[in-house]
């Protein structure tokens, strides 16, 4: 190991020093100028106001912050250009830049353009072995290049430290290679030895925090100058909710951590109690969870946990029943905005008995309630889960009144409106649908919904006899949006003058505008998610104000439609022929595809509890429209209490659904030998060589920077002329058998909570088992990445080798490929999962696609492609060209 001089310490700088020394502080780095950690700071980046951003900054460096932690890694942003601008206003900031910049990335370009423009000696956050030594020493030549310090994270080829050996193995191979073979100094090198939850409940997890104590320690005896790091805030994960818990833990965690010799840390400083102020018996649950004291630790804590709320939101049992004593109208206001049902039949009887007519309490005393419901969702104090819930209430309040209201006869309900609802022909997905009819309803729109894979003639002859005020189509798969098109130039046929509302994964603001609005003379209008549907309804339907409702609806997408037909098509894209001359060309001289343990096609059925660890929760959220990744999303600012409380349910539903098999999880798979052939195509055989099927591919045509290939899934397959046998799998899982028949029990109790939560869980044991498949077919089946080991969160960022894309999606837009699917593994036959005529899968929690194995195989998107392709893509499938242009028109650029 190299000499290191005794007298170095780790000295960092904005326009003031920071120099650490053993006898220094704690070092407080601070946490919200992150894009992943603050959606407001989030919200400010993406609309780039970066003047209340730097706020942000400045109240961290006024609190207290010794460096500020600075990232902007999210999907949607430049993380470069938001990462430059950035630092180069923080620059130009005296009370903020005297503190040291922390460059947070998980991208090594926001990395670099972040210090090529940091002002003082910064610190990186982070590298590791992850990919390798070579990758490592690359990065750590930069960093010392540009005179940065980095932290370091305990992570390698085989995957993250976990243990307190790992910890110290990784640290110390990282700690060689970066002072003996790239040079660095060792006091400009800060580790982060893994801060895991603690009392998860499994047994695994027991020692987390003793491991890292115990790491700690050992990097500073061992490792001279080297300095330790880590996020607090991930011990206590397992009490998100309870802040009391939290901050007690995060204090005496970095207590103990402090006297192993952590130096610094990520924490928010608001989440922290006096360490010396923890009530003792919370101190001691909390120390013997921490230091692992007792075995019945975590059972203890959790118990204690529940009498200590602190100044949570939640309540006594007391106190939760005070509101039974306040008015009628306030109980009953109560019970719809809590989404409370217990008390609603009595509380409706004695409106009942107080009004002249039962027809009063819903449009008097309901709609009051359901009032102040529709303005808390307004403005953003209410979230769709708590809407939901209220009109279950409403509801059972109505069932409860009906009886009355239909023996007086001429009891007809003022309405806001009529709206028919339905998802399109050939489509099976209704949870977007359901939630838009749910907020409607919430807000006095009389709903009939008319459900799934609903034919254009059913729609309009319903609209027509139920003397509609608006009609709403949903879609998520492309072919549905042909079916909205068809539809629209029906109606416009029969002279029907009813406003169409637009929704929909697939769909769109441009392709409402460009190929719906000019087939229906009456206004269409897209809605891009549920909160906003109640304005779109209300302009649609209030004749005050509809006409200029209209016209600026067919101004605005008028000018939508024009300026995207005049646009340029052709100068950015390249012939087929020309980009099949710039295809992705692999060394395949040097690649000796693995050969799989199985080939062909099996079916495989596996118990639901299996999947649970798979699940990836962000999109559940999304599909209840909180936006946020998951965990971080529990402690959002804005809706973390609602994310809180929707998760509690969906994981008690979670429960019911594995212990009473609720549902069942049916997938097969194969593997077999494969080619490609006619550059975009692939040919598959039986293993004695005997043909099965083609695979029709598409080709990028949009043209490239230089050196980039033209990519299509045939690329990643050997060529037939190579004379090499590679491989290529297909799949189809399903866990939706069962979901609609509970999904149909749910709302005849009028819950449509709960049938939304079926649905939205159903949807996600499906990804899980697709996930759950390919780690087998990497690890097992195939076998090609059988060392394999990664975490949840890792498969959810897709780090594996290979991958799984399905038709439908950007590599492989094309649905007519499923049934090539269907064919070759006999998927209806085996596990009774059938396709509709416009190619969704029924049930609809289910997920299919292929497999690719090769090591450079990745994810990319198709793009827009010319006709030419199109034509000879018509060609290849033999089908005509009107045909194939009909499957393809979202992706045709002319």
């Amino acid at each position: 190991m190299a000499d290191v001089d005794c007298k170095k310490h780790l000295k960092l700088s904005g326009l003031e020093p920071l120099i650490i020394t053993p006898e220094s502080i704690f070092v407080n780095v601070g946490e919200r100028t992150n894009v992943t950690g603050s959606r407001k700071f989030l919200r400010l980046i993406k609309e780039e106001k970066y003047e209340e951003a730097l706020d942000i900054a400045r109240a961290q460096v006024e609190g207290g912050a010794q460096i500020i932690d600075i990232n902007m890694d999210e999907g949607m942003l430049d993380g470069v250009r938001a990462m430059t601008i950035f630092l180069n206003l923080i620059a130009s900031e005296p009370d903020i830049s005297r503190v040291p910049v922390m460059i947070d990335s998980s991208k090594w370009e926001i990395i670099e353009a972040g210090l090529k423009v940091a002002q003082g000696k910064s610190v990186v956050n982070s590298i590791s072995l992850k990919e390798g030594e070579e990758n490592f020493i690359r990065q750590a030549k930069l960093i010392k290049k540009y005179g940065a310090a980095v932290i370091v994270m305990a992570f390698d080829e085989v995957g993250q430290a976990d243990t307190y050996e790992r910890r110290i193995e990784i640290c110390k191979r990282s700690y060689d290679v970066l002072v003996d073979k790239v040079g660095f100094a060792a006091e400009d090198i800060i580790f982060d030895p893994n801060i895991f939850p603690v009392a998860t409940g499994m047994e695994e997890h027991r020692q987390n925090a003793v491991d890292f104590f115990r790491a700690t320690q050992w990097i500073k005896e061992n490792l001279p100058y080297a300095s330790v790091s880590g996020g607090v805030s991930n011990v206590s994960f397992s009490f998100r909710g309870n802040d009391r818990v939290r901050e007690a833990m995060h204090s005496a965690f970095l207590y103990h951590a402090v006297n192993h010799g952590m130096t610094m840390g990520i924490v928010n400083p608001e989440m922290l109690e006096i360490y010396d102020q923890i009530p003792k018996d919370l101190l001691e649950h909390v120390e013997d969870v921490l230091l692992d004291r007792r075995e019945d630790a975590t059972e203890r804590l959790l118990a204690f946990a529940e009498n200590i709320k602190g100044d949570t939101k939640e309540v006594s049992e007391k106190q939760s029943q005070e509101w039974r004593l306040l008015p009628l109208q306030e109980r009953l206001t109560h019970a719809l905005v809590r989404g409370v049902d217990e008390f609603i039949d009595a509380d409706i009887e004695e409106a009942r008995q107080l009004a002249k007519r039962p027809i009063e309490v819903i449009e008097i005393n309901l709609m009051t309630g359901m009032n102040v419901v529709g303005d808390l969702f307004g403005s953003g104090k209410m979230f769709l889960p708590q809407v939901v819930k209220s009109a279950r209430v409403m509801k059972k309040a109505v069932a409860y009144l009906l009886p009355y209201i239909e023996a007086e006869k001429d009891g007809a309900s003022s309405s806001a409106g009529k709206v028919l609802m339905a998802t399109v022909k050939g489509d099976v997905h209704d949870i977007g649908k359901n939630i838009v009819a749910v907020v409607l309803a919430c807000n006095n729109y009389e709903i009939i919904d008319l459900g799934v894979m609903v034919p254009p003639e059913k729609i309009i002859q319903t609209a027509i006899e139920e003397k509609v005020d608006i009609i709403g189509l949903s879609g998520l798969i492309t072919p549905s949006l042909d079916e909205m098109v068809y539809l629209a130039k029906q109606m416009d046929k029969q002279n029907v003058k009813i406003p169409i509302m637009i929704g929909g994964a697939t769909t769109s603001r441009a392709h409402t505008a460009v190929k719906i609005a000019p087939e229906y003379s009456e206004t269409v209008v897209h809605v891009n998610d549920a909160s906003r549907a109640v304005t779109v309804a209300g302009n649609l339907i209030n004749k005050n104000t509809n006409q200029e409702y209209f016209k600026s609806l067919r101004t605005e997408y008028d000018e939508l439609r024009e300026g995207y037909l005049s646009r340029s098509r052709d100068k950015n894209f390249l012939s087929i022929a020309e980009a099949r001359k710039n295809k992705l060309q692999l060394d395949w001289t040097n690649f000796t595809p693995v050969q799989p343990n199985n080939i062909g096609a099996k079916v495989i059925n596996v118990k639901l509890n299996e999947l649970v660890d798979y699940i990836d929760w962000t999109p559940f959220f999304r599909t209840w429209d909180l936006h946020g990744r998951f965990p971080d999303i529990l402690n959002d600012e804005i809706v973390g209490e609602q994310a809180k409380v929707l998760f509690a349910d969906a994981q008690e539903m979670l429960r019911q659904i594995i212990q009473e098999n609720w549902l069942e999880a049916k997938g097969i798979y194969g593997i077999f030998p494969a080619n490609q052939i006619n550059d975009d195509d692939i040919e598959l055989r039986d293993e004695n060589g005997k043909y099965l099927q083609t695979f029709l591919t598409l080709r990028q045509q949009s043209a490239k920077t230089k050196g980039a290939p033209n990519i299509a899934l045939s690329d990643f397959i050997a060529p037939k002329d190579s004379e090499i046998t590679d491989y290529m799998g297909a799949f189809c899982v399903t866990t939706g058998f069962g979901v609609d028949e509970k999904a149909a029990e749910f709302e005849k109790n009028l819950d449509d909570y709960n049938s939304i939560m079926i649905k939205a869980l159903g949807d996600r044991f499906a990804e899980a088992f697709a996930e759950y498949l390919h780690e087998k077919i990497r690890k097992e089946i195939w076998g090609y990445a059988s060392d394999e080991v990664l975490s949840n969160e890792a498969l959810i960022k897709e780090e594996y080798k290979g991958i799984r894309p399905a038709p439908g999606y950007p590599a492989c837009p094309d649905h007519l490929e499923k049934p090539t699917i269907w064919k070759l593994l006999n998927v209806e036959q085996n596990i009774g999962v059938t396709l509709t005529e416009s190619m969704a899968m029924w049930p609809a929690s289910s997920v299919s696609g292929y497999y690719f194995g090769h090591p450079e195989s990745k994810y990319f998107g198709l793009g827009k492609i010319k006709k030419d392709q199109v034509e000879d893509y018509a060609k290849r499938r033999n089908v005509p060209y009107e045909y194939a242009e009909k499957w393809l028109n979202p992706n045709i650029a002319d």
